[in-house]
Formats: structure tokens, C-alpha cells, sequence
């Protein structure tokens, strides 16, 4: 999975988990409180990947050009 495809899954799961946690606190829910919180974590784990995983492309391909100039 590409980098943006990462991103846009992690702020999707933030988003649906920050609307758990509150259809959660609305209705008295710990439990689905709870899912929300798990949820959002993943979301912003997946967003980490993405950024990671963006970053080193720029490096490789930084490096890479660096690599063909020497040539």
C-alpha cells in the first residue's frame, strides 16, 4: 500500500473512532467508547506509516539523484 493510500486510511480511522467515542458517550456506551479510542490510535498509527513510508521514498530518490550527478 502506497504512502497516500496509508494517510487516507489513518484519518479515515481517526474520524470514524473520534464519532465512536461520542455515539459512545451519548448513549453511555464504555465499550463503544472504548472502539473509538482503539480506532483512532490505529488511524494515527496508519498516518505514521505513511509519513514513514513517504520520507524514505524522498531519501531514496534524493539520493538517487545525488548518486546520478556524481556520475
Amino acid at each position: 500500500m502506497g504512502a497516500t493510500a496509508d494517510k487516507v486510511k489513518g484519518v479515515t480511522n481517526e474520524a470514524i473512532g473520534k464519532a465512536k467515542q461520542g455515539v459512545g458517550e451519548a448513549v453511555g456506551s464504555d465499550k463503544m467508547q472504548g472502539e473509538g479510542a482503539v480506532q483512532e490510535i490505529k488511524g494515527h498509527g496508519q498516518k505514521a506509516v505513511g509519513n514513514v513510508k513517504e520520507a524514505t521514498k524522498e531519501a531514496v530518490n534524493n539520493a538517487a539523484a545525488a548518486a546520478n550527478k556524481s556520475l
